[in-house]
């Protein structure tokens, strides 16, 4: 991530990536993420992430980038977690 050799995606509705995100990360809800497929880069690998425990929202946008040929992978945890072993938050 320092490095720019990912893109961070947070998949949040944006109330939840206002109040608190992966510095670096863009913000495309879930909800939107099929209509904006094109803001995203095919050359570059992309980390999703969500809120918590049960990532469903990382899951499910993981899948949904996949089948559109995108090479993507999932935070193992999300943004609380990130939050509370003390990373970086913007």
């Amino acid at each position: 991530m320092r490095d720019g050799l990912v893109t961070v995606l947070d998949v949040r509705p944006e109330d939840e990536f206002a109040a608190g995100r992966v510095p670096s990360a863009m913000n495309i809800p879930l909800r939107d993420l099929a209509k904006r497929l094109s803001d995203l880069p095919k050359d570059q690998e992309i980390v999703a992430y969500c809120r918590g425990a049960y990532r469903v929202l990382a899951f499910e946008a993981v899948a949904l980038l996949r089948e559109h040929g995108f090479t993507v992978r999932r935070l193992e945890d999300g943004f609380p977690e990130w939050k509370a072993a003390g990373l970086p938050v913007a």
